[in-house]
């Protein structure tokens, strides 16, 4: 089955086409800055050279126009017709406490999908323009919704509650959702596959370190914990959000800095994190040059990492039973030796040995092997492939009609 996945954003609209018989990508992309000057599509296909196409995009249903313009084209296309487009799948950031699996779109489904927008108000309101933009172009072509916080659903009621009184979850389902929730779900099949194929049995920490982050506990399969929260903010430390603090520190800046809850809001989610603490940026990567040329603050960054990230492995192993596998993956975890190999210092108390020879590689697009081969616990680098798990979910809804 061809399957469009698309991930949209409020000024932007990735996609990929999948052959999912194969799971061949057989275009990518990505339009930029929608409904914004400067508007442009980047169009990537096997075997030919990047098509950039600058033009104006007044919203996502213009974007998609051209897309599916591009798809048809003879010089930098892959399909003859677009009826060969069997499905659409869309990644959906927070299905709130309504969506706990993946479902087909339908009047009904995008009435409570808008109940979402009070959980991710950015994301939410981007996704359904990309939904209605795909719609307007694509009218017959059957569209399904993949969310994030639909792997966390799994959850105990004693991982998911908050410390507040009973009434806020009963009022406002007010618990813990967690993100990346299909990144987490991939790569840690992939590593049940490694362990043997049985969910059963087995102990994961799947660690999600990129601009964003989150780290969470996979047992038998099923996650019973994660490191985000009612948002994307709770957690480790991230590009430029704060992670876990304590939440009197926020009534402490706002009357300190005089911050409305909207500026605060803003203060945590852009402005601290790897940029607010380094004062370098948010990019890791220039972060851990700054630490290599001796810069004292990049380093606590990278520092307050490492330290994070073995906390969450240590209590999820103790919520779990133990462990038996840890995984490394996004766009710091796939490329960091660093992070890794001083993440995993220090808890060898829990059989964790690091080859630190095979931890040396910065790129792969395959699983890596990173333990020694006496080590009690696996651990490997999985590239994350969200979008292919879209796919999949999508074929499975849509070939079930």
């Amino acid at each position: 089955m061809k399957v469009l996945v698309v991930n949209a954003g409020s000024s932007s609209l990735k996609y990929q086409l999948f052959n999912t018989n194969s799971g061949e990508v057989l275009a990518k992309g990505n339009c930029e800055r929608i409904g914004i000057d400067g508007s442009r599509l980047i169009h990537k296909i096997s075997g030919k050279d990047d098509y950039i196409k600058e033009t104006e995009l007044k919203d996502h249903s213009e974007a998609m126009k051209l897309v599916v313009s591009t798809l048809l084209s003879e010089e930098y296309g892959c399909l003859k017709s677009v009826d060969e487009i069997e499905a659409i799948g869309h990644r959906v950031v927070h299905g709130g406490p309504y969506f706990t699996q993946s479902v087909l779109v339908t009047d009904e489904v995008m009435q409570t999908l808008e109940k979402c927008t009070a959980y991710a108000p950015l994301h939410t309101a981007a996704h359904i323009m990309g939904i209605k933009g795909c719609k307007s172009v694509m009218p017959t072509i059957p569209e399904v919704l993949v969310f994030d916080t639909a792997f966390h659903q799994t959850m105990p009621k004693e991982a998911f509650m908050y410390g507040i009184s009973y009434d806020m979850y009963e009022d406002y389902q007010i618990r813990r959702y967690g993100a990346h929730g299909t990144s987490h779900r991939y790569v840690s099949g992939e590593m049940i596959k490694l362990l043997g194929g049985k969910a059963e049995g087995t102990k994961i920490v799947t660690c999600h370190i990129g601009n964003g982050s989150s780290i969470s506990a996979v047992k038998d399969g099923k996650c019973i914990d994660t490191s985000m929260g009612f948002t994307p903010l709770d957690g480790i430390l991230m590009g430029t959000r704060c992670g876990a603090i304590d939440p009197a520190i926020v009534p402490f800046i706002m009357e300190k800095k005089g911050y409305t809850p909207a500026e605060m809001d803003s203060y945590m989610n852009k402005k601290c994190g790897f940029e607010g603490i380094s004062g370098v940026g948010s990019d890791s990567r220039d972060v851990e040059k700054a630490m290599m040329e001796g810069n004292e603050r990049a380093k606590l960054v990278y520092d307050m990492l490492c330290y994070q990230i073995k906390k969450f492995i240590g209590s999820y192993s103790a919520a779990m039973g133990g462990v038996n596998a840890i995984v490394f993956t996004a766009g710091i975890g796939e490329h960091a030796p660093y992070i890794r190999e001083n993440a995993l210092s220090g808890l060898e108390y829990l059989g964790i040995k690091l080859d630190k020879e095979r931890n040396t590689f910065k790129h792969s697009s395959t699983p890596v092997k990173l333990s020694a081969d006496d080590s009690a616990v696996a651990i490997y680098m999985i590239p994350t492939n969200e979008e292919l798990v879209i796919a999949k979910d999508t074929e499975a809804i849509v070939k079930a009609l």
